[in-house]
Parts: structure tokens; sequence; C-alpha cells
């Protein structure tokens, strides 16, 4: 099966040599994605608005391989404070109420820059809906 790599045009994929997601068979993987805007590279300063840049990045991301949000299988989704939680979470269940893939959230100490509060990682598989 082909494999396709998939940018959201950071700069971030080029500097540091990964793909905003890969598609290859039937999965999606989304790499993780943090709140920036990509198309002014700013990041809000509120979890819950980089929770929705983030969600709009990776359905960006997933229909460029075809796919979309109703195929998730999987998410993975990183705050770095307990604080941020549950704003996040209700982000992610108006973005995924009907699609409910499996799913953790973590608590961690830090991102790759301080202005990250949240990343999410994704999974789908095409024809799962």
């Amino acid at each position: 099966m082909p494999r396709k790599l998939i940018s959201s045009g950071s700069p971030f994929e080029r500097d540091y040599g990964y793909s905003r997601a890969v598609s290859q068979g039937d999965f999606v993987f989304v790499a993780g994605t943090t709140g920036y805007d990509y198309s002014r590279m700013e990041m809000p300063a509120d979890p819950v608005e980089q929770a929705r840049n983030v969600w709009r990045t990776v359905a960006a991301a997933l229909a460029e391989a075809g796919s979309g949000l109703a195929d998730l299988v999987q998410v993975r989704t990183f705050v770095t404070d307990a604080a941020f939680a549950e704003a996040v979470l209700r982000v992610q269940g108006e973005t995924l109420a009907d699609i409910r893939p499996a799913a953790a959230i973590y608590v961690i100490s830090g991102l790759l820059k301080p202005e990250m509060k949240v990343e999410i990682e994704a999974v789908a598989m095409r024809g799962r809906a």
C-alpha cells in the first residue's frame, strides 16, 4: 500500500523531520498536534482555544488523507495542567460526541514550548464509519 505524507505547512514539520499525518493502507496516523493556528503561526493562551485549533488541524489532515473525524479509532490528549483537563475534554466531547474513539488523557509536566498547553495525537481507520 502506498504511503502518503501529509503536512499542515508548519515549519516544525520540516525543521524537526516529521509529518502532520501519515496515511498507509486503511490507517491514518496523526502526529501530536498542538494548538497553533498554522495559517498565522499564532498560539492562543487559552487551552480551550488551543484544543479547538488542534481539532481543526487534525480534521484537515484527515481530510487530506481521504478520511475524517468519523474514522477516528484512538485519541491521546496531553495537557500541562490538570486544571485544563475538564475544559479540553469538553471541546473533545463536542467534536467527537457521536464518534467516541478509544481515548486517554495525560497530565504531563510540559510540552516542547511553554505556551503549548494541549497536544493531541490520533489514529483513524478509513471505512470505520
